[in-house]
Parts: C-alpha cells; structure tokens; sequence
C-alpha cells in the first residue's frame, strides 16, 4: 500500500505523533490499517505501549523514517498510523452543532474541550473542516476518536432529526444571559456559528438563543473560548460535586 500524503477524497487519513496514535490504538483499533515509527522512536517513552497495542490487535509496525518524514516533515513526530475513513451517527445525547466551522486548529480544541465536559455528539453543518484531517486530528490530541461526529447539508436537516432537544443558539444577539438558565437533564443542543461570522439572524428563530456577557473592550469571544464557557456551565450539575483533584 503506498501511502499518500493527505487528501479529503481518500478512504483513509493517519495521526501524527505517539498520544494520537495510541489514542486511536485503545478506541478504534479495527481500523488501524498499519502503523510507522522511526528509526530513534526509542527516546519516546509512549512507544512501547504503542508495541504493546500492535501486538495485541495484530496490526503491523514498521519503521520507516522516509514514510514519517514525507507525511509529517516533523522531527518531534515518532510514530504515526494509518487508518481507515469511517462513517458515524449521533447518539441521542447532549450534542454541540457547528454551523460552517471553518478553523482545524479550532476544531482540533473543540474536539478536547467537549471531551473535558463528557459531550461526545458533535454535529457540523456543512460546508465544514474535514475533521479527518491530519492537522485536526493532531490538533485534538485523538479526541476525535471518542467522539460521534456526523455532517448534515442543512440545520433543518439536524433538527428534522432532534426536534425533541432543547435548542440553545450561541449568539451575540441572543435573547438571555447563559448565566440565567439553569441546566437540567432535558436533552439539548448547544449551537455555534463560524469562526469569522457568528451565527446568522435566522438561528434567533431557533429554540432559546444565549448570549454569554464580556466586556465593551472586546468584540466578541473566540469560538473556542465561547464553547468551554458554555460547556462547562451546562455540565455544571453532573460537576458540581467533583473534588480537586491532587497529589496527596
């Protein structure tokens, strides 16, 4: 199999770095189709449990620096692995929607922020960042491979689906502070526009729309931000009782 430096119409996409790697090794392990290290991957402590992994699913390992270097051009990368496109479908679950992402970086924390607070449903509104994409994968530190993300041509098509969520549009003209509403176990689905844009005036026709307060002295908060803040506030019950945690 020669392995192609990344296009989103290829079956496949591959990690670069160890914890990605073993990320996907522990969550999806069926469609790991090889795995690379390089030549010095022994001053990386993870290694061995990526061997360790290998071993167990019977996938191969090779080591190839030449492979390495042409998909990641990295030197602090010393293992990638190639795996296989798959296709997914939301739980019925507490879901984040972004509507047009456009950021990988972005994306990539979002993807570790939504595991942080226990939601793994995420629903795009295309067109959106190809999330099988190396530089997202990477920029999630394998999130991605705990999450269910499913694509919709449409918001209509996303709520055709969950009419029964409580729908909360994230949006500077949104009606009520995100400080005055109470989470509570009713399903919902917190909605987020795009990096440059925001959310356009048809989503204040949607559900309950939030705004989340700041000061005059910025425009606005980065999407990433605004998705943590929300987060965490509508985790806030399944937290609330959770003790710091340290050495002793």
């Amino acid at each position: 199999m020669k392995i192609k430096s990344y296009q989103k119409d290829l079956d496949y996409t591959y990690t670069l770095g160890v914890f990605e790697t073993i990320e996907l090794l522990k969550n999806k392990p069926e469609l790991v189709l090889r795995v690379y290290v390089k030549s010095n991957s022994y001053k990386n402590k993870g290694i061995p449990l990526i061997e360790k992994l290998c071993k167990q699913y019977q996938i191969e390992m090779i080591e190839s620096d030449k492979t390495i270097h042409k998909l990641s051009k990295k030197d602090n990368c010393f293992a990638l692995a190639i795996v296989k496109k798959y296709a997914q479908q939301l739980e019925d679950q507490n879901h984040v929607v972004l509507v047009n992402p456009g950021d990988m970086g972005n994306m990539g924390t979002i993807m570790r922020t939504m595991l942080g607070f226990h939601y793994t449903n995420l629903a795009i509104i295309r067109p959106g960042v190809d999330v099988f994409d190396p530089r997202v994968v990477r920029a999630s530190m394998g999130a991605l491979f705990h999450l269910n993300v499913e694509y919709f041509d449409s918001f209509e098509d996303y709520l055709e689906r969950y009419r029964h969520h409580h729908i909360y549009p994230l949006m500077l003209k949104g009606a009520t502070n995100i400080h005055k509403i109470e989470p509570d176990q009713q399903l919902h689905s917190l909605v987020f526009g795009n990096e440059s844009s925001g959310l356009p005036d048809e989503y204040l026709n949607y559900g309950k729309t939030i705004f989340i307060p700041h000061s005059h002295q910025i425009d606005s908060l980065n999407l990433s931000m605004a998705l943590g803040i929300t987060l965490a506030h509508f985790s806030s019950l399944e937290f609330k009782d959770m003790e710091v945690l340290g050495d002793e």
